[in-house]
């Protein structure tokens, strides 16, 4: 007699896998990498985590991804510990995620040098288009935790160089998960103030993870992205971050930030007093030239001897005068002479002259004959002589 076989429906079937699956897989860690990583709106990460040969689907909900200290990227390898689940209107497992590390320092680091090449490719570390910091700020703002030692050391700093600054201070969460979401909030709430000259971003030392949120996409963007100009004072002097790259100015730590962002007022004292010294000096030796330029002058033969440079200049008048009028007097002997030559030539058609020679003018109807053809024997004949003038009626 064959024992009949247990038959189980959809739902049962699934409800025990669910059970089994769940209850032997209730608390276990699972290294992979990150693929199709999404950020939903409803703030719960959904993404794939795989290796050669096999993919996992993962859920992380609010609340626990808030612990996460970094944002995960795809191609990171990570180590995540939660559960397996059963979803049984798909009949989909999954790993319910409860906290997420990258699966050793060495992640960190790669997904660091990602991030900087991708955003280098895009000219976000550029100097052409990184501004000037202001010599004389009036207002600085600053980004980072109000209970750390970083702020106490800036205005510390600040009041020894410069004690007319005045300090705007943003508390920022600077460490683990969500701060560099608190980054990105400080400096919009500061771009939206008129009257801030440079902003600080700033923590103290720590670890790769520590100064995480500092490597974040956001942060680099937000700091790309400020009309004021930003200097960064991350960790210390051997700690280099994505923000350090994109930041207007880095500094090696907050407190050389707050240096290079204030003058030094004994400087500038100092300063004053050498250029107060110097335009002293200055107009001592303007007036100490225009002395002796005065004595050269006093001392010179022009006013040693006044009258004798007035009478050479009288002499020298007394000289053109005379080469005047002898010009003029050379002018009118040419013009005299010239005026002769006319007069001879006038004199020379003189009519009494030529009458006083012998010869007559004749004329009939007032007009003189000047050639036999024009002369009429029928006419009246008028001839003037030198001594008188006849005149014959006609014949």
């Amino acid at each position: 007699m064959n024992e009949e076989k247990q038959i189980f429906t959809v739902s049962e079937l699934t409800q025990s896998i669910k059970f089994v699956l769940e209850s032997a897989f209730d608390n276990i860690s699972v290294e992979g990498e990150i693929s199709n990583f999404k950020s939903h709106i409803s703030g719960h990460w959904y993404f794939n985590l795989k290796d050669e040969n096999a993919v996992i689907n993962c859920t992380m909900w609010r609340g626990l991804n808030n612990y996460v200290f970094f944002t995960p990227q795809d191609g990171m390898k990570v180590v995540v510990t939660g559960r397996i689940t059963v979803y049984p209107p798909r009949g989909n497992y999954q790993v319910d995620v409860r906290s997420m590390k990258p699966a050793g320092e060495g992640e960190l680091q790669a997904a660091f040098e990602r991030l900087k090449q991708k955003l280098k490719a895009e000219g976000l570390f550029e100097e052409e288009r990184k501004r000037k910091i202001p010599f004389f700020p009036n207002k600085i703002g600053i980004v980072t935790a109000i209970d750390g030692a970083a702020i106490r050391d800036m205005i510390s700093v600040a009041k020894r160089r410069f004690p007319l600054v005045e300090l705007i201070i943003v508390p920022t969460k600077v460490q683990g998960s969500g701060a560099a979401e608190d980054i990105v909030d400080s400096l919009s709430q500061l771009n939206k103030l008129k009257d801030i000259d440079v902003i600080i971003v700033a923590r103290g030392g720590g670890s790769i993870e520590d100064l995480w949120a500092f490597n974040e996409e956001i942060v680099a963007r937000a700091i790309y992205n400020s009309k004021i100009p930003v200097i960064t004072g991350i960790g210390h002097e051997i700690d280099f971050t994505i923000a350090d790259f994109v930041s207007d100015l880095r500094a090696p730590t907050p407190s050389v930030a707050m240096e290079i962002a204030t003058p030094d007022s004994e400087e500038l004292l100092n300063a004053i007093k050498y250029a107060i010294e110097h335009m002293e000096e200055s107009v001592e030796q303007t007036i100490a030239d225009y002395r002796q330029r005065i004595n050269d002058v006093l001392d010179s033969y022009m006013f040693r001897y006044p009258l004798e440079k007035v009478r050479n200049f009288y002499q020298k008048i007394d000289n053109l005068f005379y080469k005047i009028s002898q010009q003029i007097d050379k002018k009118i002997l040419l013009a005299e002479r010239e005026t002769q030559k006319y007069f001879s030539v006038i004199n020379s058609y003189d009519i009494e002259k030529t009458l006083k020679k012998g010869f007559a003018l004749i004329k009939q109807d007032d007009k003189f004959v000047t050639r036999k053809q024009f002369y009429n024997p029928e006419k009246p004949v008028s001839i003037k002589f030198y001594d008188g003038e006849i005149k014959l009626e006609k014949k």
